[in-house]
């Protein structure tokens, strides 16, 4: 049986986790989006669950994502569009739309941390343990892993919540033994409140 990872939430005498979701809220219309947008549903489920547990848990889930070159883009008109009829992202958003209490924040380029408030949100959190789903592995979520250890964050890239296309092995293989990330299951991941019962209300 898989060993089970205890990860902590945002309390300021622990090691405090954060979750990232990175690139789920999308359209899916460029070059290739059919298909990530299939293997993008396949993810929705698990991430979905392990947000709950998040929350549930006290862990700040943070949504990271593309803004595709619009620049004067907001979450409310984002979740608009992506949820309409003909949309290849629409019944993802349904099952992974962010709560009230979920941060937001855009990315111009691959990386999470690259032009964007994300690291000064997480030291706000007081977080060394980071949790990294979404899509790409091979691209997005590959260069946030990448920045995020060179800033000696303590990685999880739980392999059932993470997508990508042709190399998405040799990016997992390389996210596990180059990085040290925990690449387990995500059902093996559990937040430390969840062990004593006392999860926030």
């Amino acid at each position: 049986m898989p060993r089970t990872a205890t990860l902590h939430g945002a309390a300021p005498d622990e090691n405090a986790t954060a979750l990232l979701i990175i690139d789920l809220i999308s359209d899916y219309q460029f070059d290739g989006g059919r298909r990530l947008a299939r293997a993008a549903r396949r993810i929705a489920r698990p991430i979905a669950q392990l947000s709950r547990r998040a929350r549930t848990a006290g862990v700040p889930v943070v949504y990271v994502n593309d803004h595709r070159g619009r620049w004067r883009s907001d979450r409310t008109e984002l979740i608009k569009r992506c949820t309409q009829k003909d949309s290849l992202g629409r019944s993802i958003i349904e099952q992974l739309a962010p709560d009230e209490r979920d941060y937001f924040i855009f990315k111009p380029k691959h990386s999470g941390f690259f032009a964007t408030p994300l690291a000064a949100l997480l030291e706000h959190f007081g977080a060394h343990d980071l949790i990294l789903t979404g899509v790409t592995v091979e691209q997005c979520v590959l260069f946030t892993a990448i920045d995020a250890h060179l800033r000696n964050y303590r990685l999880t890239v739980p392999r059932d919540c993470v997508a990508g296309l042709e190399l998405r092995p040799q990016a997992l293989r390389l996210i596990e033994q180059v990085l040290r990330a925990d690449v387990r299951h995500s059902p093996h991941i559990r937040f430390a409140v969840e062990r004593t019962g006392q999860g926030r209300r």
